[in-house]
């Protein structure tokens, strides 16, 4: 059995794996290899799947699965995993380093003082306590965001369309409802034809208090040119986002140029201690179905 793990991972992987066969990173033998680990860069399309002739698992380290052609590589019999429990602490700590950024002007504190401005007075601050949370997708990293919420006092509702309760939030009947008195909003969802463009002009207009909107799901479930002139119009107080339609996103990216907007390069998951869970699901999923007769 060939294993070929196509993208970053812990070091100390292929040493892990090498009980199940030989491990290669060298992505010219993909034609040969059974299984395949890849995270965000290798992009598992119809035609790099009809490259892998061997190929009958592939591994995505990490939640979503937008970069593999999923339909078609089940119609080639190849087995589609993820490892969706990893990266919730990874993502979900900097979800909420982000939300505490903003009201608390940090990046701009420390510009100044490099800069040898003292903004004291300049730099007013707010707080997160009793303010209102909406998590807009309630999967396993936006209940670690409500965790760590709650522990700062915040009031958290979501909306979901597949979850009707939670231990963690208000749920919520539509997206409407639960944007509606958030102070901010924090995106947890997959992207899908549906979420596509979720976040846009028609909802922005139905928030009452301005929110600070962040993003560890999917660029392109906000709508960018509608979240610019949010931005712009202050309907939207600022927009944090890790993640993009491309990494990196392109030149010409709205976002990129908007006022109040605090970027990070799709960095979620980079924890190292995230990549070593990553590392152990992988491992599982891969003897388990060792074990089941599947491989």
């Amino acid at each position: 059995m060939l294993i070929l793990i196509s993208d970053a991972f812990d070091a100390a992987l292929p040493e892990k794996l090498s009980s199940f066969g030989e491990v290669t990173d060298d992505k010219s033998r993909l034609a040969e290899a059974d299984i395949v680990l890849v995270r965000s860069k290798t992009k598992c399309t119809a035609e790099w799947i009809d490259q892998a002739k061997n190929l009958k698992l592939i591994i995505r380290g990490g939640v979503g699965i937008d970069n593999i052609d999923k339909t078609y590589a089940e119609s080639k019999g190849i087995i589609v995993r993820n490892t969706p429990k990893a990266s919730s602490i990874a993502v979900a700590e900097l979800a909420f380093a982000l939300m505490i950024q903003i009201p608390n002007r940090i990046i701009e504190a420390h510009n100044g003082m490099r800069e040898g401005k003292w903004l004291k007075k300049e730099l007013k601050r707010t707080e997160l306590f009793g303010k209102t949370l909406c998590l807009v997708g309630i999967g396993n990293i936006a209940t670690e965001v409500a965790k760590r919420a709650a522990a700062f006092g915040m009031k958290v509702v979501a909306y979901d369309k597949f979850v009707s309760s939670s231990p963690h939030a208000e749920m919520k009947s539509s997206l409407e409802e639960a944007v509606r008195d958030a102070d901010y909003i924090s995106l947890h969802l997959p992207l899908t034809p549906e979420t596509e463009g979720m976040l846009n002009s028609k909802i922005f207009a139905v928030c009452g208090k301005n929110p600070v909107v962040i993003n560890t799901g999917r660029g392109p479930c906000v709508k960018a040119d509608d979240m610019v002139k949010a931005l712009e119009d202050g309907k939207v107080r600022a927009y944090a986002t890790d993640v993009y339609p491309s990494d990196p996103p392109a030149d010409d990216y709205p976002i990129l140029k908007a006022p109040n907007v605090v970027l990070t390069p799709h960095i979620g998951a980079s924890s190292k201690e995230n990549l070593l869970r990553i590392g152990d699901e992988a491992y599982a999923t891969i003897k388990e179905l060792i074990d089941g007769g599947k491989l």
